[in-house]
């Protein structure tokens, strides 16, 4: 019977132990933080089971290895954790105050006015992959989304109109940040760099990429490495009210 009680025991505080390290890398997803998070994960498993198989020596050494690893994480990452805890408490809960539609109508505003002006533009919505990697590549803003910011800041011969810019939740992160190219071989050689930047970032994330072409004023959508060329407003709207929350990503 005290068998079954503790083993019972450590099941369960091995199911918490994972629930709390998965919202731990769910918090900590997209930064360079999380790969330090991992080899931490891994020397807590292997402390819980040598304490459960009594390896004392090796126990020990596992013990200084994670309390180290705990403070090496904290002093490293630090600029990170204040970012991360800035979405929590600032964007990830904006989403309950502000509507998605007054957001996409936002960006559709500020694209088809950029569009008829022939004024390229080059937009990372953020979903569930977090873009801190790109967001470090920029100068950080961190305004609320509107259609007047958004086409000052990609008004040509301007400090910031340079490179993407990545919105989180209502928010206006960053402007200037640079995006990987596709390296898609069988992506068309007709599309210029801010159209093979937005199909680089969508491969490698989730985010949906909203792109305003400078030669012909066109709108289009990147998500997942495919780009849907020449959208009217009513089309770009419905794309992202179709894609913009994470658990909708999957609708077409």
């Amino acid at each position: 019977m005290n068998d079954y009680i503790a083993i019972s025991k450590m099941l369960v505080e091995i199911g918490i132990l994972w629930f709390v390290y998965y919202v731990i890398l769910m918090f900590a997803r997209g930064t360079r933080g999380v790969y330090v998070l991992r080899g931490i994960i891994l020397i807590t498993i292997f402390f819980i089971i040598t304490k459960q198989l009594n390896l004392e020596r090796i126990n020990w050494i596992f013990t200084k290895l994670f309390a180290l690893s705990i403070l090496a994480f904290l002093i490293i990452f630090q600029q990170e954790i204040r970012r991360g805890l800035a979405n929590i408490g600032q964007r990830r809960w904006s989403r309950f105050f502000l509507k998605e539609s007054e957001i996409i109508s936002e960006i559709a505003s500020a694209c088809f006015l950029l569009s008829r002006k022939k004024i390229g533009a080059l937009i990372a919505i953020e979903r569930e992959t977090r873009l801190e990697n790109y967001i470090e590549s920029g100068i950080e803003i961190d305004a609320k989304v509107n259609s007047e910011l958004l086409m000052t800041i990609f008004t040509p011969n301007t400090p910031l109109h340079d490179g993407g810019i990545v919105i989180s939740g209502d928010r206006i992160t960053t402007t200037g940040c640079l995006f990987p190219l596709t390296q898609n071989p069988k992506v068309s050689s007709n599309l210029g760099t801010r159209h093979r930047a937005a199909l680089g970032i969508s491969e490698e994330t989730d985010a949906i990429v909203v792109i305003v072409s400078e030669e012909t004023g066109g709108v289009s959508v990147a998500i997942a490495g495919r780009l849907t060329h020449d959208l009217d407003r009513e089309a770009m709207e419905r794309v992202l009210s179709n894609l913009y929350r994470p658990d909708k990503k999957g609708k077409k």
